[in-house]
């Protein structure tokens, strides 16, 4: 019989893993994987880096979508000669001292951004401290250079070469030059509208040479809004800048500003959503759902809102520290920040009453443009103003008849024109009034369905049933706000087995649940007794609403689901109860529809985010018969 006894025991000596100290290269190249995702995150912790020095101007250079080149210069307060190694050095930063994590007023802290660049690329910096001469160092795969005199106006320049060179497996999940461009791009945008005083540039020089500029953003001054403003245009475009409402509130030491668009000036995905907390570019579902939620009751389902606000508190209300990136932020108490953006929001949208986007008008005239005819074009005279018009006819007119010239006109049953006042009708009066106000007054209906209307510069188009669905709607809204919503009691109470952290959840909003008409309790263990149901819903599978409100708070950190029912029947039994397409109107109902949509919050566009009417001023439409 053989022993084995000691020869398992050596096999499992030899077997058992050993710990080791792993080396500082090692330790930088894991750290990269974490704050270095792509080319994108490496100009932005560049970018962010150029604005905590208090640079004025930042370029950014990129090559091959930031794979074989990235170049920030900016005009910052520099880096001092003997700082330069210490910069390169793991957790060595400027922007803290340690003491206190929750009191964070710049976007980098960690000291990592660097050190993690140098471990997978070859990167350089240079710098100058005003009144101190220039310096560089290099670093690559991680071994470190010297530092070196070298020639720098001011400022400082990283140059970031060969990302991932040093980890080639990254390499393989990098996508294609132009996707990388785009989210540098994106990356760059961002941080242009949380700095509206900074001037950037962006360049690709993929090729060699001077390249092209991609985006630029010239700095700048005045009041808050007003530098926002100009800057949500340079970054976002002129059509979100004209179609924004200004978005000012506070609560709790919290303050929300920015700007977000009309419900009609929607998206078809959520890629116009820009959210900043304290100026930082941030990714956080609370504040996601809350701009979700503010917008539900105006958009379908497959329309996103177009926002960019601004969230500023005590950095004491807000840990930043929560991931490497530095994208993710979480709230001391979020539903304040929730509660905020949704009252602001839906403040502002009824303000704007029965406003609809410009683009509205513009898609139309789009629409109605001639083509082109094959023939050279002939244009017609330009219109004449009415004083001109005036003049022309009378110069053209004859002088009074003369007695012996034309005796004979005086005559009866001759043909004499004489020219008398046109008669007035009896409502001209009212008509002309009407025509001052917004949507002007009434002038005919086309198709059964259009409201033709006549404002003091150019026409109006209702869709009839969209606006009276419209109208309806918020007349049964303010109804149920006004009463609540009826709960119909369960003759056998409903149980619903959840686990623990389910159940905690879903008692947490218990108290939103029932005014809304949902009544739950704990029912012992882990389950929860559904007692009451909204009674508009009519029969409902508790069960299955309870899932979905789970699965909703899971991601969005909020429900909308009941709420999101509820109304559901009233748009269907507003747009029930609403004029129908194909009724004709008489001159007083239009008139009165007219009225009441100017008097309506949200009447620019119906329960499904469309808009309810079409504005065309005079000039475009002489526009689309050449006058202009």
């Amino acid at each position: 019989m053989v022993d084995l006894s000691n020869n398992i025991g050596e096999f499992r000596s030899e077997a058992r893993p050993v710990i080791r100290q792993l080396d500082e290269t090692a330790i930088n190249r894991i750290a990269a994987g974490e704050v270095v995702e792509r080319p994108a995150s490496a100009v932005k912790e560049l970018v962010e880096n150029a604005i905590d020095a208090g640079a004025t101007r930042i370029a950014v250079e990129i090559a091959d979508g930031g794979k074989t080149l990235i170049r920030v210069t900016d005009d910052g307060c520099g880096i001092g000669a003997e700082e330069l190694p210490l910069a390169l050095s793991r957790h060595a930063t400027s922007k803290i001292d340690g003491t206190d994590l929750l009191n964070i007023h710049t976007f980098g802290f960690r000291g990592e951004a660097l050190p993690s660049l140098g471990a997978v690329g070859r990167l350089s910096i240079t710098s100058r401290v005003p009144g101190e001469d220039a310096a560089q160092i290099k670093v690559s795969g991680g071994k470190i250079e010297p530092v070196r005199p070298a020639a720098l106006r001011a400022g400082t320049v990283v140059e970031l070469r060969d990302l991932f060179f040093a980890t080639p497996a990254r390499l393989k999940f990098m996508r294609s030059d132009r996707s990388e461009s785009q989210a540098i791009t994106d990356t760059v945008k961002r941080l242009a509208m949380a700095e509206p005083s900074i001037g950037f540039t962006l360049r690709d020089v993929s090729g060699g040479g001077d390249g092209r500029v991609t985006f630029r953003a010239d700095p700048l001054s005045g009041d808050l809004f007003d530098a926002l403003h100009g800057r949500l245009a340079q970054v976002l475009g002129r059509e979100f800048a004209e179609n924004a409402l200004r978005i000012d509130a506070t609560r709790d030491g919290i303050r929300l500003y920015g700007y977000a668009a009309l419900p009609t000036y929607s998206r078809g995905a959520s890629v116009a959503q820009f959210l900043f907390v304290n100026t930082r570019p941030v990714k956080d579902k609370t504040l996601q759902g809350a701009l979700r939620a503010a917008y539900f009751d105006f958009l379908s389902r497959d329309r996103h809102p177009a926002a960019a606000l601004f969230i500023d508190c005590d950095p004491t209300l807000v840990d930043v520290n929560v991931h490497p990136a530095k994208s993710e932020v979480r709230f001391r108490d979020p539903g304040i920040a929730r509660g905020l953006i949704v009252s602001a929001l839906r403040h502002a949208l009824a303000e704007a009453g029965h406003r609809a986007s410009t683009t509205v008008a513009g898609a139309t005239l789009g629409a109605m443009r001639p083509e082109q005819p094959a023939q050279p074009r002939v244009y017609q005279m330009d219109r004449p103003s009415p004083g001109a018009r005036a003049a022309s006819f009378a110069a053209q007119r004859p002088v009074d008849p003369t007695p012996l010239a034309f005796e004979e006109l005086k005559h009866d049953f001759s043909g004499q024109i004489v020219e008398t006042a046109p008669e007035r009708m009896p409502d001209e009066d009212v008509q002309q009034a009407a025509e001052q106000h917004p949507l002007g007054a009434a002038r005919g209906q086309v198709h059964e369905n259009y409201i033709i209307a006549q404002t003091q510069d150019g026409i109006v188009i209702v869709d009839q049933h969209a606006a009276h669905e419209r109208l309806v709607y918020e007349k049964l809204k303010a109804q149920m706000a006004e009463n609540g919503v009826a709960a119909q009691a369960l003759l056998i109470p409903e149980i619903v087995e959840l686990s623990d952290s389910d159940g905690a959840r879903l008692l947490e909003v218990a108290g939103a649940l029932e005014q809304l008409g949902l009544s739950i309790e704990p029912f012992g263990g882990n389950a929860v007794a559904v007692r009451e149901t909204p009674a508009i819903l009519g029969e409902v599978n508790a069960t299955a609403m309870i899932k979905d409100i789970l699965d909703e708070l899971d991601d969005q950190g909020s429900s909308q689901l009941v709420q999101a029912k509820v109304e559901a029947i009233l748009s269907r039994v507003a747009c029930h109860g609403s004029i129908r397409s194909g009724r004709r109107m008489r001159g007083e109902e239009m008139n009165a529809l007219l009225r009441e949509m100017e008097a309506t919050p949200h009447s620019g566009q119906c329960n499904h985010g469309r808009p309810t009417y079409v504005e065309l001023k005079l000039s475009d439409i002489e526009r689309l018969f050449g006058r202009s």
